[in-house]
């Protein structure tokens, strides 16, 4: 026999079969039912003059076939979900090695900056001393202006 509880949880797809198959039946009628399948049965049996072993088992059938469409949906969004969640790594991998290699070339470029800088201390020590005071009175006039109000 048909459970009240899987007819309601596919009520959409049942009800639109039950009327291509059984064309005698309203939409009020297959309203009216409120969940009860007995009601339901009774309906379909005075619309139709059905047997109601012939109504029940086609009512099987047809939660059967609902089913078995569910199932294939519900393992359809699996697979989709399991290729959207290794898409998503694929994409948070190569996002995590360009900003790997973006790091790298920044280090390469402070690194080769400070051993130019370097080199040109070594090279000229005096003009490099005197920059740097410059920058530092520079710093200290800018500091103590800033200071003042």
């Amino acid at each position: 026999m048909v459970n009240q509880q899987v007819l309601e949880g596919q009520w959409n797809e049942v009800k639109g079969k039950l009327r291509s198959h059984w064309a005698a039946l309203s939409d009020d009628d297959l309203e009216n039912f409120n969940g009860n399948v007995d009601r339901l049965v009774g309906i379909i049996q005075q619309k139709t003059g059905e047997s109601r072993d012939a109504i029940e088992s086609y009512l099987e059938e047809v939660i059967a076939e609902s089913g078995d469409a569910t199932q294939a949906a519900a393992q359809s969004a699996r697979e989709y979900s399991r290729y959207a969640a290794e898409q998503a790594q694929h994409a948070a991998r190569d996002v995590g090695d360009r900003f790997q290699a973006a790091a790298h070339q920044v280090s390469d470029s402070w690194r080769d900056g400070y051993a130019e800088a370097e080199h040109l201390v070594r090279q000229r020590p005096m003009e490099s001393l005197a920059v740097c005071f410059g920058a530092g009175l520079i710093a200290g006039v800018v500091v103590g202006m800033v200071i003042r109000r």
